[in-house]
């Protein structure tokens, strides 16, 4: 099986196809949320520019649709894993039932629900419900025996005792939403990836739930933060993405020709 390595295609079919059987230790996943549809902008925001629902064609399903794909997709994930293994699933209130009713179903163990309170949230639109400022991580496992390095992650956890000691991580998750260097971006200005997801997100995930030389696969890519995060930690990597204009940027991040 080839590691750190992106297969650019549907991630149903090469989990089914291209890895090996009980052969990842962790899977971070970011699926599509099946909330586009009407193509909300704002011109103009002061709180960071020009914003944009995000409004693609892989992220519109009907309920029905989106539940199949999401059982197809994680059922995938549960015959790559080792039993030791651990998965994390990206979600928001759009699409965490259909995430958490397929986990249930196909026996994996919920360890945490982690809270991502996004510090510089979008204002409320519409002005006609509270403010959407979090998302959430969902975490859970195959069999027993999983990995989960306690003192690394209280090591890196930004909060600390009131006597400046470490204290233990808690579900609750203050990072902002991607900005700045970090964000992709091009030449107009705009995001080259409606998602893209915090790389302090994921060097907690995979601190906390794989060691060196352990293999991380993303079966929704995008724009490659899983892979570069892990290969920064001497992690290997499988990334899968089904859109080439992001498997070019993945690679371009990775220095991948």
């Amino acid at each position: 099986m080839k590691k750190n390595i992106i297969y650019n295609g549907d991630c149903i079919e090469i989990l089914n196809k291209k890895i090996d059987e009980n052969s990842i230790d962790l899977i971070f996943a970011d699926p599509p949320y099946n909330l586009s549809g009407n193509g909300l902008k704002w011109k103009g925001s002061k709180t960071g520019g020009d914003w944009y629902m995000v409004n693609e064609h892989w992220d519109k399903m009907t309920a029905p649709e989106y539940l199949q794909f999401t059982r197809k997709w994680i059922r995938g994930g549960y015959k790559v894993l080792k039993e030791t293994g651990s998965i994390y699933i990206a979600c928001s209130y759009h699409n965490i039932a259909e995430v958490m009713i397929v986990l249930k179903q196909l026996d994996f163990k919920i360890n945490n629900i982690i809270t991502w309170y996004k510090t510089n949230a979008m204002p409320n639109m519409t002005k006609r419900v509270f403010t959407h400022s979090t998302e959430f991580v969902v975490w859970a496992v195959k069999g027993s025996g999983w990995t989960f390095n306690y003192e690394k992650i209280k090591e890196i956890n930004p909060e600390k005792q009131k006597n400046g000691e470490e204290k233990q991580m808690r579900d609750l998750w203050e990072i902002p939403l991607v900005q700045g260097k970090e964000r992709i971006r091009g030449k107009d200005g705009k995001a080259l990836h409606p998602t893209q997801k915090p790389e302090e997100m994921l060097k907690r995930i995979i601190l906390a739930s794989s060691n060196k030389g352990d293999i991380v696969l993303d079966p929704f890519l995008g724009s490659g933060t899983t892979a570069v995060v892990a290969q920064r930690y001497g992690r290997n990597w499988i990334g899968i993405e089904k859109e080439i204009q992001y498997v070019k940027i993945a690679k371009k991040r990775l220095l991948i020709k």
